[in-house]
């Protein structure tokens, strides 16, 4: 249960109500879709989109996009909807989310599986944020900082208090070589880069369609984007590589790849489907890309933090397969 004051009326005793919340000064600040999947738990992700769409959901009895930042004392009106018998976080709850690598007061940090989505959404009943908050419901503040692809493992931040999120969007925002916040990856890419470090500086846009589906394109009007690609294992079908984000955005690693002549082991959406078929054969049953590590100064303290989630085995199995 959240520690915002409630009431709810509007409907008969014994079936769903209106709730009427008046935010705190603890959650001031927080974006209004990731605080409607908190209060709704188990409502997929669309129907809480829907919900706000169609204007039922009101802050301040006005209409508001999902983006809508929330201030101490709105109060948000949430309508009456059925979530079910409590399945879904029950589900969430037995979900297998990685092991911790840091822990404190204010920030949680994971080596989160391939195959597992940060959050539920269209056609997935729950995902990291969910499980966890099925396991810890006294945990008063829990939220993503970042995202990480379903298919991609690896180190993955969450806040347990505002100080820490905000402290940390902050720093994610202030991208470029003096970025506070580094992320290093580690890939199996087709084939041998012809140095052993590329920078790669491009424009993505996010709004393509291929086939009817969304996806990330390198174009001159996009997002600033930039990575630097690092050999650390050559070979001559495949090579192990280090990324480093400089930027963060969607996709970025994997496209950058293929921008650069060289995609990653098993990306089905932007890789070489004859490559992906060699590692497959070899075993690689997942996309071959891993957040290795994140340096940064702890948002609350200022101390210097780093958290390494060891690289699959996987990968290497794959690159002595390839590389006969």
């Amino acid at each position: 249960m959240s520690n915002l004051s409630d009431s709810s009326t509007d409907r008969p005793a014994g079936g769903p109500q209106v709730r009427h919340i008046t935010v705190s000064p603890e959650h001031a600040g927080q974006r209004l879709d990731n605080f409607l999947i908190r209060e709704l738990k188990g409502l997929p992700r669309s129907r809480v989109y829907r919900l706000v769409r169609k204007g039922e959901v009101r802050v301040n009895l006005g209409r508001v996009d999902a983006r809508y930042r929330l201030q101490s004392g709105d109060r948000v009106r949430i309508p009456p909807v059925r979530l079910g018998p409590g399945a879904a976080p029950r589900v969430a709850a037995s979900l297998e989310t990685g092991e911790i690598l840091f822990e404190d007061a204010h920030l949680l940090i994971l080596d989160k599986p391939a195959g597992l989505p940060v959050h539920g959404g269209t056609g997935v009943s729950a995902g990291v944020i969910e499980a966890l908050r099925a396991r810890q419901p006294d945990c008063p503040f829990l939220e993503l900082v970042h995202r990480l692809d379903r298919d991609t493992s690896g180190c993955l931040m969450l806040a347990k208090s505002r100080a820490a999120l905000t402290g940390l969007h902050a720093a994610l925002r202030r991208d470029g070589p003096e970025a506070p916040i580094t992320k290093r990856y580690a890939a199996l890419v087709r084939g041998r880069p012809g140095r052993d470090r590329i920078e790669v500086h491009t424009g993505l846009d996010r709004s393509s369609l291929r086939g009817g589906e969304r996806t990330v394109v390198v174009s001159e009007s996009g997002d600033r984007a930039a990575s630097v690609f690092r050999v650390e294992r050559p070979g001559p079908s495949c090579t192990g590589v280090e990324i480093e984000l400089v930027t963060g955005r969607t996709h970025q690693a994997r496209v950058h790849a293929v921008h650069i002549g060289h995609p990653i082991a098993g990306d089905r959406k932007y890789g070489d489907r004859d490559f992906n078929k060699q590692a497959r054969r070899a075993g690689l049953r997942r996309l071959a890309l891993h957040a290795r590590s994140l340096e940064f100064s702890h948002p609350v303290t200022g101390k210097p933090c780093r958290a390494e989630a060891p690289v699959p085995a996987a990968f290497a199995a794959a690159y002595d397969a390839l590389n006969p």
